[in-house]
């Protein structure tokens, strides 16, 4: 098999973006358009990666990390340029070169492996990915001889009239012999409007050199989107959305109205589970199977096991096991974990606690800094009072207790197995198994001095 290359052009500021965010990095479905370059270019098994870095370099190599070579780009003189900083990696090698641009992320790993293959089939010293455009304006034009032989691609700014209505255009995605690339490159000049060096103008290079130049043309035209403003970004992200619905969709998930419905690139969703309108889900969470997600819920890198219900309800960083059932209107924040067949109720908070098997936690209370064990009832309006202006203080409350409504735990406080607290409390002491904490006022009542207050006059 011919050795294979990817070149990844992510030098760009994307002025038109008009963000103090670099534009490989302005997130589609989650994840950094760059991103999702990466890992397209990684599922074709290149030899060797090169992202071409320029502006926010740092920010682009922390988050591609080691998965990539990098060459920077220090002016910005055009994608002829920016490719030639690549040279020091790939010149002289043999092989096949995959040109890229960083901005164009619905772009998917089938098409770029079968450009990869109809380039060597045709033994092409370059082959571009091209597609056919309703509206070609803005784009590169595809301009072939009356064979259907391409002659060159001619830019929207340097095209004639005739060239200008062509329909094939040039995605900027592009497959070359990389010997000859690097040949090329060191002829390009700047004779065009922009006064850049166009990577383009290889193509006219080597056709004078009497080489064979190719075109795949991808039946999909929305993957050659290339994202140069917040429109192009907002419509990259719906097409996204909408193949990433689709494939859940055909694995056996049901979504209510999917157009409404918002999953992020690597969500990992089981079948028979439904998805009603308004549902964000991010990151790296995972829900498992017969699950039930209600409206305008939103969870973010948690773990959702089997037979799980989230009612209109915030999950950040969090674990539900099997069976159990949150909200509606409940927070859960990092690093809470809901026991099997355990119930957190509405207007419920819970953050760094474990709430053990069975236990119900119904509503307007919070559960903060706790270890929570299993068959717990806990009132309304409870309150782990965790934090002391300095530190946190962890409570923990044992199997089959009660836990009165209005009661306020200041931790650090252990509740013990088989115990109960009156309602109305404010426990500040360790309760031993079986007793009953109660620590609330008397109560007296004054008689006839209700008539004093203008209320009652």
């Amino acid at each position: 098999m011919t050795e294979r290359y990817a070149i990844i052009l992510a030098a760009g500021k994307g002025t038109r973006m008009k963000s103090k965010l670099y534009k490989v990095l302005h997130p589609v479905c989650g994840k950094p358009m760059v991103e999702h370059i990466m890992n397209r270019v990684t599922e074709t098994a290149p030899n060797e990666i090169i992202t071409i870095v320029g502006h926010g370099a740092e920010l682009v190599k922390k988050q591609l990390g080691d998965r990539s070579e990098y060459a920077l780009q220090a002016e910005q003189l055009g994608t002829g340029h920016a490719v030639l900083q690549a040279e020091p990696f790939l010149k002289g090698k043999k092989g096949t070169t995959l040109v890229i641009s960083g901005d164009t992320p619905l772009l998917t790993s089938e098409t770029l492996n079968n450009l990869f293959e109809y380039h060597q089939g045709k033994n092409a010293s370059a082959t571009i990915l091209t597609a056919k455009a309703e509206d070609p304006t803005g784009y590169g034009r595809i301009v072939r001889d009356h064979v259907g032989i391409v002659e060159k691609i001619v830019e929207q700014k340097d095209a004639t009239l005739e060239e200008a209505r062509i329909q094939e255009i040039n995605t900027g995605t592009y497959c070359f012999d990389n010997e000859l690339l690097f040949d090329a490159l060191s002829q390009l000049d700047t004779d065009n409007a922009q006064g850049e060096y166009y990577l383009t103008d290889i193509i006219e290079i080597l056709k004078k050199a009497g080489k064979n130049v190719a075109a795949y043309l991808t039946e999909d035209f929305d993957e050659s989107l290339g994202v140069n403003d917040r429109v192009a970004l907002s419509k990259a992200n719906e097409l996204m959305r909408a193949r990433i619905n689709h494939q859940h969709m055909l694995n056996g998930v049901s979504f209510i109205d999917p157009k409404a419905t918002y999953i992020d690139d690597g969500v990992v969703i089981g079948a028979e589970t439904v998805i009603e309108p308004g549902v964000y889900l991010k990151g790296k969470t995972v829900i498992g199977e017969n699950c039930l997600i209600t409206a305008n819920s939103q969870i973010t890198d948690s773990i959702i096991e089997d037979d799980v219900t989230v009612k209109t309800s915030v999950v950040e960083e969090s674990i539900l096991r099997k069976g159990s059932d949150v909200g509606p209107y409940a927070h859960l924040r990092p690093k809470a974990e809901i026991g099997e067949k355990a119930h957190v109720g509405n207007f419920v908070e819970v953050k760094k606690a474990v709430i053990g098997e069975g236990t119900k936690v119904g509503h307007l209370t919070y559960v903060g800094d706790a270890i929570l064990g299993k068959d717990i009832n806990v009132g309304c309006g409870v309150v782990f009072v965790n934090y002391d202006g300095k530190n946190k203080h962890q409570t923990t409350v044992g199997d089959h207790s009660f836990v009165g409504s209005s009661v306020n735990l200041i931790g650090p406080v252990n509740v013990a197995p088989n115990s109960m607290i009156a309602a109305g409390s404010t426990i500040t002491k360790d309760i031993p198994e079986g007793a009953m904490g109660i620590a609330r006022a008397r109560q007296e009542n004054k008689a006839d001095f209700a008539k004093k207050f203008p209320y009652f006059n």
